[in-house]
């Protein structure tokens, strides 16, 4: 589904919201989530309601491969942001 598709959606459901305020609607959510996760920290978690979690970890630096050469490369450390959905959105979409 694309950002477009997603807010003709939300206006679909919301009755007669124009997709003006739907599109209005849908970044200050996505910017509010963007901004949350700009300010935790390494580790850190962002827990939203019936939704899920949203949480920052951080990958050790590691040993990898070159696929091309075979050679031994070494790889730095880095953030990664993982997602766990709520049970409430997994039993939504038929998961538990």
């Amino acid at each position: 589904m694309s950002k477009s598709d997603f807010i003709l959606a939300v206006a679909k459901r919301g009755g007669d919201l124009p997709k003006a305020e739907a599109k209005r609607v849908i970044e200050l959510v996505f910017g509010t989530i963007e901004a949350s996760l700009k300010g935790l920290k390494g580790g850190g978690k962002l827990p939203i309601g019936n939704f899920g979690v949203f949480t920052v970890a951080k990958r050790p630096a590691r040993m990898g491969r070159n696929p091309r050469t075979g050679e031994a490369i070494k790889i730095k450390a880095s953030k990664k942001l993982r997602f766990r959905p709520a049970k409430t959105l997994k039993s939504a979409a038929g998961i538990v």
